[in-house]
């Protein structure tokens, strides 16, 4: 066992404040001298990146509908070990799940034993917050709401009737973030954009100035197990060449990366620069990211693409997730049927016409030779309208087991999709065996 403070930030439902209040605490931790292990609930790989700039680790995805129990206390406990205080981000409400509750943060709470800091939105609202609190506290026994903090509270009168809803409840109350509007989050493409926003020290500033932390760090202190889930053992020694810069291929889970690094030797490529891939590499890998924000760059890059197709063509091993996969199509239309185009291993093309973008998301899964894949779906881009789409290599279901048209795609050794898979428990080489 390891003694540390560990907490999971939650919310009665997103846009609460969840994401201010982690990366805050994060950041004045770190400040204060503590070593912080973040950790994100659900499939977010966005979230995990300003994570990272805070607290300089990596920070990891638990969600139990992409990964066993056995595989959340695995790669939980053990990135806890060499951490002073774990802090871990929710998602949406505390019990929103996939079905009622499950795969919700409730869930991974219940899974890792974790206390949980309840963030809620007191805009409009006063002592009527007795009755939400209160549900919350007694919804489910299992789950340990140690304390609340305030957000968006606007005077301190108003702070003053906040702080007699949690006496009433006799729960800690830690604190408020007061209404500012130069602190709300930015729209981005998809999701919450802070590219632009260096705003943690500010974030941090805010935190000590009205947030109780060394109080959270008592209440949320105790004993974790050491890691004992043996990993699993994959395919070693290999070559392996992956896709990433800051923007247009840089979705990859934190597991991921560790998994690579265990399977061989890890080279790093950026596809808007113009090179030859290897021949003799083992594995290539082409994450998600926003290749239709960058096509300009990798049009240019001529060599690159054309040394990727005859790589794939001749039987390289590729798995390509969602930004990938658009990279390896014929092309992406844009408005005004600006065609721009792509690597050419895919017999398709992407639009991302305005008429045509849908935002299409959810948790995907299927099965092959015995083994259950897991992943997520977030795009707005889309398969062109009438033309031809290959048929999916698998049946494809969603979190309830109900059949989705998502295909997933095999040409030679590729495996590509919209679907970005969760791999870090199972691997992904068993599916280039036929």
């Amino acid at each position: 066992m390891r003694n540390l403070s560990q907490l999971l930030i939650a919310a009665p439902s997103s846009g609460s404040g969840k994401t201010t209040v982690s990366r805050g605490l994060m950041a004045l931790l770190v400040r204060k001298g503590y070593l912080v292990q973040p950790f994100k609930c659900g499939p977010d790989y966005i979230d995990t990146k300003f994570h990272e700039r805070v607290c300089k680790r990596p920070s990891y995805n638990l969600d139990s509908f992409m990964a066993s129990k056995e595989h959340l206390q695995e790669v939980y406990y053990g990135h806890a070990q060499d951490t002073d205080v774990c802090v871990v981000e929710g998602m949406m409400g505390l019990f929103d799940g996939y079905d009622r509750d499950r795969g919700s943060c409730a869930e991974v709470a219940r899974i890792l034993q974790l206390p949980v800091i309840l963030v809620v939105n007191a805009q409009s609202a006063a002592y009527s917050l007795t009755a939400l609190i209160s549900g919350f506290l007694h919804f489910k026994s299992d789950v340990k709401i140690m304390g609340v903090i305030y957000n968006n509270v606007g005077s301190p009168k108003h702070e003053r009737m906040l702080w007699s809803v949690c006496s009433d409840l006799n729960i800690p109350c830690f604190g408020y973030i007061p209404k500012r509007s130069e602190l709300m989050q930015q729209s981005r493409y998809l999701g919450l954009d802070f590219s632009e926003m260096n705003d943690d020290d500010a974030l941090a500033d805010l935190i000590e100035e009205h947030v109780d932390w060394q109080g959270i760090l008592q209440a949320t202190h105790g004993e974790v197990p050491t890691n004992e889930v043996p990993k699993k053992e994959f395919q070693k020694n290999m070559k392996i060449w992956v896709a990433r810069n800051d923007d247009s291929f840089s979705f990859i889970y934190a597991e991921h990366l560790d998994l690579l690094h265990d399977m061989g030797t890890v080279t790093f490529f950026n596809p808007e620069e113009d090179q030859e891939i290897p021949r003799d590499i083992d594995l290539l890998y082409l994450p998600g990211g926003y290749p239709e924000k960058h096509m300009d760059a990798l049009v240019v890059a001529k060599t690159t693409r054309s040394s990727i197709k005859q790589f794939i063509d001749n039987g390289g091993k590729t798995l390509a997730e969602c930004g990938g996969m658009i990279y390896l199509s014929q092309g992406i239309v844009a408005d005004e049927d600006n065609f721009y185009p792509m690597a050419g291993v895919l017999p398709f093309k992407i639009s991302m016409r305005k008429q045509d973008k849908k935002l299409t998301l959810g948790y995907r899964s299927f099965e092959w030779k015995e083994l259950r894949y897991c992943g997520h779906e977030f795009h707005y881009t889309q398969f062109m309208p009438d033309e031809p789409v290959p048929p999916s290599a698998f049946k494809v279901f969603d979190a309830l087991g109900r059949p989705v048209e998502t295909p997933i795609f095999r040409y030679n050794n590729l495996i590509s999709s919209y679907t970005h898979l969760y791999w870090g428990e199972s691997g992904f080489m068993d599916l280039f065996e036929s």
